[in-house]
């Protein structure tokens, strides 16, 4: 018996060893501090110039703020059909029709800068010119809904197109230049750094605190090891595919934050005693900025976002701009005291759906990229 015992013993311990040289050792994966690509222009070539093309159909949408201007449906769409790809041929097909449509975006910024004066209370006409800015007649600034919602349906539904398991490090850089950002990762859009971050990149550097915990931060180190790990080979495609699910998350995260920092600011002109026409049309604007990001990321495929399809339709509806109905916005100035803490409700929901905690919440107030004069 003490025999067999032994050689029991002798065959683990042979087998165990074995076993031990067959084990692959990964060495570890060097995270450098900078994101490296020495050929990012050329990567994301096809991306800037996208990001230019969207740019354009939005600087005109924005151009009915000059009083006296006014523009066409058909001027947008022929900017937004434009060249290959187009804003159109990578927008979601909800956002499509919600800028599209006969009784879409387009045309509600075409009869709104048609129009005359925009009179702050119950609708009215087509709506008009209020404070350097256009309104339909519910309220809404037709332009931030055109602007602010492709931000998602157009550059990050885009972006989903590479977020796959045969991604490629070029492919990193393609997803960097949609959320705006580039190598430098300026950590800002001010016009003082030698090249400003960009669309979505740019509103996570204002939520950002620069202390290296911000979302801003927390995009470029995935960012960084997205990149890392793909070069590293096979043996890392697990630490691949988490810092691909991270660079998602922080995208997200950015654009949510950002809602809840126009949504504070929208309450904040909404419950002025006395509020002035200029009030009301800083506080409309914030607010249509608010709708405009969390829009657009309606039909984004749940695998590439946290939040769900309902849990956006019932922010909207709590923003009284319910994605298949009528909004009621003017009612945030004919009756404050029972429709703005509906705003406080919706960013409620936004902090349980992504986990904010209160300082976060309270800190996404500030444009820390003002706040810190970078």
């Amino acid at each position: 018996m003490k025999k067999i015992y032994l050689s029991a013993i002798l065959l683990a311990f042979v087998f165990g060893a074995c076993n031990k040289e067959d084990e692959v050792i990964k060495p570890e994966v060097p995270m450098p501090a900078d994101y490296i690509s020495e050929s990012f222009a050329s990567n994301a070539a096809t991306e800037i110039a996208l990001r230019t093309r969207m740019a354009a159909v939005a600087t005109k949408a924005k151009s009915v703020r000059t009083a006296g201007v006014s523009v066409t449906r058909q001027e947008l769409l022929d900017l937004y059909t434009a060249a290959s790809p187009s804003v159109q041929g990578v927008i979601t097909t909800y956002f499509n029709t919600v800028l599209t449509s006969p009784t879409g975006y387009f045309q509600i910024i075409e009869d709104a800068s048609a129009g005359g004066t925009y009179e702050p209370g119950p609708p009215q006409g087509q709506g008009g010119f209020l404070e350097n800015r256009v309104f339909d007649e519910y309220g809404i600034e037709p332009d931030e809904i055109i602007d602010k919602g492709m931000y998602a349906s157009v550059l990050y539904n885009y972006a989903t197109t590479f977020m796959t398991t045969s991604i490629q490090p070029s492919d990193v850089d393609k997803l960097v230049a949609l959320f705006g950002a580039n190598p430098s990762f300026p950590n800002s859009g001010s016009a003082n750094v030698a090249q400003p971050d960009l669309m979505m990149a740019n509103y996570a550097a204002r939520r950002d605190k620069n202390d290296g915990n911000g979302i801003y931060s927390k995009f470029k180190r995935s960012a960084i090891a997205l990149r890392q790990y793909i070069a590293a080979g096979e043996n890392y495609t697990a630490e691949r595919d988490a810092a691909l699910k991270d660079v998602k998350k922080y995208w997200e995260l950015a654009s949510a934050a950002t809602v809840v920092n126009y949504l504070h600011s929208a309450i904040a002109k909404f419950v002025l005693s006395n509020p002035t026409n200029a009030d009301y049309a800083s506080g409309l604007h914030a607010y249509s900025e608010g709708v405009g990001f969390i829009w657009g990321w309606k039909t984004i495929a749940q695998s590439n976002k946290i939040i769900t399809d309902a849990q956006i339709d019932e922010i909207l509806n709590l923003m009284n701009a319910p994605a298949n109905g009528t909004p009621s916005t003017y009612t945030f100035i004919t009756d404050p005291v029972n429709q703005v803490p509906k705003l406080s409700a919706a960013i409620d929901r936004l902090q349980d759906i992504y986990g904010f905690t209160n300082q976060e919440i309270e800190d996404f107030k500030k444009n820390w990229v003002v706040e810190q004069g970078r």
